[in-house]
């Protein structure tokens, strides 16, 4: 059996999105699977219970499973591998995932306008997280590799927000978890970076080795 990858799109996000990326993987011989969540209208347990059977028919069919979580995917993969542990996990990655809560996200909440930006992803998303919400994700007791980006493209809100660097939604410090396997920072913007090809490249070569590489 091949192994396999779990790709999962960011907030608002698509499938679609993330099709480059799985013809990338799919050529270096992994099975794909690129499935769709409601982040908006959601919380995350119904995500996570819409998503779990998806995980689990998927992870019967390949020998070992791997996940790569764009954004808010990331946090909701943690929550997925946390309610229901594959036997054959193997390694997972992270793209702009705020592992620390978001800066943008705390802002909304200061202004008290995250219901209409946010909705159900806000309780998510925060910084401030309850201790309920930061059970559901679950402690990284596996190969875990994190990849943030420092080169936005354009100004945006955040970024009059941030002081540290940041992609342009998420700062490099929300990125960081404790737990994680490696941590890598590379030119890249946050909707972006699902398209690059050095990313990529990292990834797969962080899923082979347990590591980035570096020059």
């Amino acid at each position: 059996m091949p192994e396999g990858v779990v790709l999962l799109h960011g907030f608002g996000g698509m499938p679609v999105q993330m099709a480059l990326l799985g013809r990338r993987l799919r050529r270096t011989g992994y099975a794909i699977i690129n499935p769709h969540y409601s982040s908006w209208h959601w919380p995350v347990e119904r995500i996570v219970d819409d998503l779990a059977p998806r995980f689990a028919r998927f992870a019967d069919q390949v020998s070992t499973i791997h996940f790569v979580g764009h954004s808010m995917g990331g946090l909701i993969l943690r929550a997925a591998i946390a309610h229901r542990r594959p036997d054959n996990l193997g390694r997972v990655v992270t793209l702009g995932t705020p592992h620390g809560g978001s800066e943008l996200a705390d802002f909304l909440y200061r202004l008290g306008m995250h219901g209409p930006f946010l909705n159900r992803a806000g309780r998510l998303l925060r910084s401030a997280r309850r201790p309920g919400v930061t059970a559901m994700l679950g402690a990284v007791d596996y190969p875990l590799g994190v990849i943030a980006g420092n080169r936005p493209l354009s100004p945006s809100l955040a970024g009059l927000l941030l002081q540290s660097p940041h992609d342009g939604l998420v700062s490099v410090a929300a990125t960081h978890i404790e737990g994680q396997t490696d941590h890598l920072v590379l030119p890249v913007d946050h909707m972006t970076m699902i398209y690059s090809g050095t990313v990529a490249r990292q990834i797969i070569h962080f899923l082979a080795d347990r590591q980035f590489l570096r020059a």
